[in-house]
């Protein structure tokens, strides 16, 4: 294993990384002569594990491979570390600079990250990378990650249908908020809005995207504006961005006023708690990023890697929901069940494009998504 000798301090980053090696240096090497665990770099946007959604539960995946705790990160600078790259233009100098240190394994997250990993990895033939959220990096040394994100989102856009009829809300409205508009945060909006009309078949649903993913005042504000004319709840799939729903949704109940957010990738129901177990986060949509981190490192450490795509469905516990909130009603939960085992036999068929929800009369047209 080499030893960290450097910081990549110009571009502004604070994770030490491995330094020396080449472009065909083998790090899994010396980890199998030496019989220590694969190394690992997780480079990630300017949100970093701290977005309490996509990234954090990337990193989950990796503690657990190593027997760590977010609280005692004992390896952490060695085995494994995290680079968060501030603005787009740092992914491939960055990409390059971990590349040419060498770990087992480098995982990028989200599609921003395509088209850097689609130029770099070309370049680096027999180091090992991964990227969640994309199929299209044909590379012989990328292992892609997918989920079935519209599958996860129909279960809690049909939780918050229900929980409205339970609270007998009258003609609630529902609100969706992404992040950077693309064929992946499409899957959650359309899942969602179908979710919802699984259940009230009329129901009336606004989309925003703040085209950013670290941005929470964009989404607290339209999450104030959406509330206050009469929003019953909003799902945010826009990373750190969404964090400011949850803010809202946490002001206004404390205020009394019945909203509710619904959190995305983590159970996200700590980040809204204001009142002992009460939080403001009705459910969330798991996405377990933290299942490919960890299956990508068990492949490295068994040699088994291989590079193409994985694709994680609600068959494979690749996504679901979080019942966590005491106050999403037992009646919701025993009825998302019967649900989810209803889409994983095939009796309920979810679809994942706009172009094709919208062709079934699913989804409402003159919404932001988009399919590419």
């Amino acid at each position: 294993m080499k030893k960290i000798t450097s910081v990549i301090a110009a571009l502004s980053l604070t994770a030490a990384v491995f330094a020396g090696g080449s472009k065909d240096s083998k790090a899994a090497g010396s980890k199998q002569a030496s019989g220590s665990k694969p190394t690992i770099r997780l480079i990630t946007d300017a949100t970093s594990i701290d977005d309490k959604s996509f990234n954090a539960a990337a990193w989950r995946g990796i503690l657990s491979f190593y027997g760590d705790t977010k609280e005692n990160e004992k390896q952490r600078g060695t085995a494994y570390d995290v680079i968060a790259c501030q603005t787009q233009d740092q992914y491939i100098p960055v990409l390059k600079q971990i590349s040419d240190d060498a770990p087992d394994l480098i995982v990028v997250t989200g599609f921003t990250f395509a088209d850097a990993l689609g130029e770099v990895a070309p370049l680096y033939p027999n180091q090992k990378y991964m990227i969640v959220d994309v199929d299209w990096v044909n590379q012989p040394n990328v292992m892609g990650f997918v989920f079935t994100e519209e599958q996860g989102s129909f279960l809690v856009g049909a939780a918050a249908a229900l929980q409205a009829k339970e609270e007998k809300v009258a003609n609630p409205k529902f609100g969706f908020i992404g992040g950077v508009p693309g064929a992946t945060i499409t899957k959650f909006e359309v899942g969602y809005i179908q979710g919802l009309r699984y259940v009230i078949p009329d129901a009336q649903v606004v989309d925003y995207y703040a085209n950013d993913w670290g941005k929470p005042d964009l989404a607290k504000t339209q999450a104030k504006n959406w509330y206050d004319s009469g929003i019953y709840t909003i799902y945010s799939a826009a990373g750190g961005t969404g964090n400011g729903t949850i803010a809202q949704a946490k002001e206004y109940r404390v205020a009394g006023k019945n909203v509710w957010a619904i959190g995305v990738d983590s159970d996200q129901y700590e980040d809204g708690l204001y009142d002992g177990k009460k939080s403001a986060v009705l459910t969330s949509m798991i996405k377990r990023v933290e299942s490919a981190t960890l299956y990508a490192l068990k492949a490295i450490e068994n040699n088994t890697y291989k590079a193409g795509v994985v694709s994680l469905a609600l068959k494979d516990d690749g996504v679901g929901f979080a019942t966590s909130n005491p106050e999403l009603k037992p009646a919701v939960a025993k009825q998302i069940e019967t649900i989810k085992a209803d889409i994983i036999s095939g009796k309920i068929k979810v679809i994942g494009t706009y172009k094709d929800a919208l062709a079934a009369g699913k989804v409402p047209a003159g919404l932001g998504a988009k399919d590419n």
